[in-house]
């Protein structure tokens, strides 16, 4: 597959993510008020990032790899699954879609009515945050360590799943309900990123609150990806065969 046809599949899978994921906390977690039951919650928020990258994986999978993440393309890169020489693009594409979608957000939000975006108020237009950004109040490290952390297992689940001796075609559920579980557990934290593409195509739009912390939704999940890669790149690793082992 030729390097252009990856980057669109990149674009636009990250466009649903964020798209998917960013939409249903913006368009339908309160929808109709605190404690409607037709709003999803965060449950469902948490739902909706997973089934945007099971989609997106079993779409684009077989095209670009489905990283939708630069924290992803770095893990993958070192555990030895991406050549470095393609880190850039898949990055750049993956930026790009995100902040078409949450261009996209934008304008579909604004066609309802008493929509608003309150700068400097936590989880505003979906974006990320710590301290009185953070959901639930949480401090800039917890946030940064539950980033890294998180970020780290969604690698190992992710090279796991994908390894040539794990179940074939299974990898896009697994990963799918492994990014549902981070959000169940981080979204009172950070809102949840594990993903800078997805922190900035909201950010973007949310203030100078947002845009000023978006240095930690960087720093955090590409150093848990790196991690993530690194480790699993070892566990995982194939032992040759020892000839003549008594």
């Amino acid at each position: 597959m030729n390097l252009g046809k990856k980057l669109v599949a990149e674009f636009l899978g990250t466009f649903w993510l964020v798209l998917g994921g960013c939409g249903s906390a913006v368009l339908a977690a309160k929808f109709g008020g605190d404690g409607n039951p037709l709003g999803i919650g965060f449950v469902g928020v948490a739902l909706a990032f997973g089934l945007t990258v099971l989609t997106g994986a079993y779409a684009f999978g077989h095209i670009s790899g489905a990283h939708f993440n630069p924290a992803v393309s770095f893990g993958l890169w070192a555990g030895g699954r991406f050549p470095a020489r393609d880190l850039l693009p898949y990055i750049v594409a993956q930026v790009l879609g995100a902040i078409a979608a949450g261009f996209i957000l934008l304008q579909i939000a604004k066609g309802g009515g008493g929509f608003a975006i309150v700068p400097d108020t936590a989880g505003a237009f979906a974006s990320n945050g710590y301290g009185a950004l953070s959901p639930g109040g949480y401090t800039v490290a917890a946030a940064f360590l539950c980033e890294v952390v998180l970020t780290a297992f969604f690698l190992i689940v992710i090279m796991g799943s994908t390894h040539k001796s794990a179940p074939s075609g299974f990898a896009p559920i697994a990963i799918g309900l492994a990014l549902t579980l981070i959000h169940l557990i981080s979204i009172p934290i950070t809102n949840t990123s594990v993903n800078p593409a997805r922190s900035v195509g909201v950010a973007l739009f949310a203030g100078s609150g947002a845009i000023g912390q978006l240095w930690l939704f960087w720093l955090a999940p590409i150093l848990g990806g790196l991690i993530g890669g690194m480790l699993y790149g070892w566990l995982g690793r194939d032992e040759p065969d020892i000839v003549g082992n008594p």
